[in-house]
């Protein structure tokens, strides 16, 4: 004799969902199957009742109960798994996949296909790609990193994510930054829109009308954006761009601008003009690590959205079309928000160091 299950409990929408679909004619038999079995148990029927009348045995209703309670309505529209034997020699092949992929490259090769793999392995193609699947293995994939050196990274990774997570009371947090050699390039014919069952075309080559490099400084508030266009990249058009942020921003206001290591910004010319200016307060970022600069993440959508594949036949229409970027920006800001604390970052780190050996 069998201990009578408990009722299946249901909320009200669980409960008025599995009615309509024990009811509705529209349900697939199957569906509707699986939602009686649940609607009886939810009236405190017993499970070999429950087999009785709907003609099926005591385990598949076990198993639907299971799954209702474990994904809810959804989990009667998904297959039970029925777990089952593993043949010895599909858990061999897939050994053997994985040792080659993780521990070996092909001959005069940087990384494995998954033809050449399979060859190599003594399987099918598919295969393979089941099991790279399977273990999320991409070795046509390649991710770049580069571990800064700085000797004082801990220090400044704490100061300017502390400003992220934590920014000074009256005061402003600004991320500063440059994007030089902004090529105004024109395409050498035009190009064909998209269409039905065809991308948008442009011609690969391409004719060069001069560069341009834009001073941004995000607002880590409100995500608004002051930017400058200038034809060069010195200390004398940072101390321009410096001014300009001076003049849009509130005068009563503290400024933190998180600037990289860029030798205009330390230059002789910009610190005399910080003595004469007192509310703005620089913090340096680590070298190679721009990632901590916000305002890359914005420069990212600004070349992917408006530059990118942009024509531009002058160096003006190249401003212009980043000046338009830039009020349409500012007219509906989105702000980016940092969440990494400064110990997950470097613990994070820390990790790879020891991984390459390089502490």
């Amino acid at each position: 004799m069998f201990t009578p299950a408990a009722a299946i409990c249901m909320d009200n929408n669980q409960r008025k969902r599995i009615a309509f679909l024990v009811r509705s004619p529209k349900t697939p038999q199957r569906i509707a199957e699986r939602a009686k079995i649940i609607w009886m148990a939810g009236q405190g029927t017993a499970n070999s009742k429950i087999a009785r009348e709907l003609k099926m045995s005591r385990p598949k209703v076990l198993r639907w109960r299971e799954r209702f309670e474990k994904f809810g309505v959804r989990g009667l529209y998904q297959g039970a798994s029925r777990p089952g034997r593993r043949n010895s020699e599909t858990e061999a092949v897939e050994e053997r996949v994985l040792k080659l992929t993780l521990e070996s490259k092909p001959n005069a090769q940087t990384q494995w296909s998954s033809r050449t793999l399979a060859k190599t392995a003594g399987t099918s193609k598919s295969t393979v790609q089941r099991i790279w699947r399977k273990h999320c293995l991409q070795p046509h994939r390649v991710e770049t990193f580069k571990l800064s050196k700085d000797k004082y990274f801990v220090e400044k990774v704490r100061d300017v994510v502390g400003l992220y997570l934590h920014p000074p009371d009256r005061a402003l947090v600004l991320s500063v930054d440059e994007k030089s050699q902004i090529q105004a390039l024109d395409r050498t014919q035009p190009g064909l829109p998209l269409k039905k069952g065809r991308c948008a075309t442009m011609t690969h080559d391409y004719k060069r009308h001069g560069t341009t490099t834009l001073f941004a400084a995000l607002n880590m508030l409100d995500g608004t954006v002051i930017g400058k266009c200038l034809p060069r990249h010195s200390s004398k058009e940072f101390i321009r761009f410096l001014n300009i942020i001076d003049k849009q921003t509130p005068p009563h206001l503290e400024l933190h601008l998180i600037v990289d290591n860029y030798g205009t910004h330390k230059s002789p010319p910009v610190k005399r003009w910080l003595k004469r200016h007192r509310r703005f307060h620089f913090h340096f970022i680590p070298t190679s690590s721009s990632w901590l600069n916000m305002v890359e993440r914005w420069f990212r959508d600004l070349t992917d959205k408006r530059i990118r594949r942009g024509v531009f036949c002058s160096i003006p229409d190249l401003i212009q079309a980043i000046e338009d970027y830039l009020t349409a920006h500012n007219a509906d800001p989105k702000i980016f928000t940092w969440t990494k604390d400064a110990d997950t970052i470097l613990a994070k780190v820390q990790k790879a160091h020891a991984r390459i050996g390089t502490l």
